[in-house]
């Protein structure tokens, strides 16, 4: 990590890329904003925020960045993604015709909720952030409805539906916490950050052990 400052890279193609931007700055990382595939070089993770899963991932491949992103985060570049990102980070995915990242092992409903109208809040226990409870906005949110072994459930509804997961350097939430005034969840990011392989994945020059 440079002089223990982060360098996060946040997709700016579409959606609340500011918002993640301005809470990583809050918390003295650097940020910078990914539009195309030079752009990811020297990071130490990458943020793929909500917004329009379709239209994110229908730019990811006008700007050639597909083929990167899956790449680096296969070779284990801490990703996070939020609502909409989480849908391109999963392997499995109900109604989407465009293509994802697919490197995440959970299968994903989108819209799980129902529309717009429907967003809602939330008080969610989150035992890796400990108490209190993280009040989580969703919009339009998916859901994940299936796990592979080696992923790790975060959070839950009352209604048992899960809404955050981990796996390894993978981070996936159902909700928005660029939204809040809460920085646990970045907080969180930025350690896994500082634990993952990070710049070597993105062609820079540090090599660190990967989360285990």
């Amino acid at each position: 990590m440079r002089k223990g400052t982060s360098r996060i890279g946040v997709l700016a193609l579409q959606g609340a890329f500011a918002e993640h931007a301005y809470a990583f700055s809050r918390l003295g990382a650097q940020t910078v904003e990914v539009r195309l595939p030079e752009h990811l070089a020297d990071l130490d993770g990458l943020v793929i925020p909500g917004g329009e899963s379709t239209t994110i991932s229908r730019l990811m491949v006008e700007y050639g960045l597909l083929p990167r992103l899956r790449e680096i985060a296969s070779q284990g570049l801490p990703v996070w993604g939020t609502c909409a990102g989480m849908i391109l980070l999963a392997k499995r995915v109900t109604d989407l015709s465009h293509p994802v990242l697919a490197v995440m092992d959970v299968a994903i409903r989108r819209n799980a909720f129902g529309r717009q109208v429907d967003s809602f809040e939330a008080d969610l226990d989150v035992p890796v952030l400990g108490q209190p409870p993280f009040r989580a906005v969703f919009i339009r949110a998916p859901a994940v409805v299936e796990t592979g072994p080696q992923v790790q459930v975060l959070a839950r509804l009352d209604s048992e539906t899960i809404v955050a997961a981990q796996e390894g350097h993978l981070l996936a939430t159902a909700f928005h916490p660029e939204l809040t005034a809460d920085l646990r969840f970045h907080r969180y990011f930025l350690e896994m950050a500082a634990a993952g392989q990070g710049k070597a994945a993105t062609g820079g020059s540090r090599m660190a052990a990967p989360i285990s």
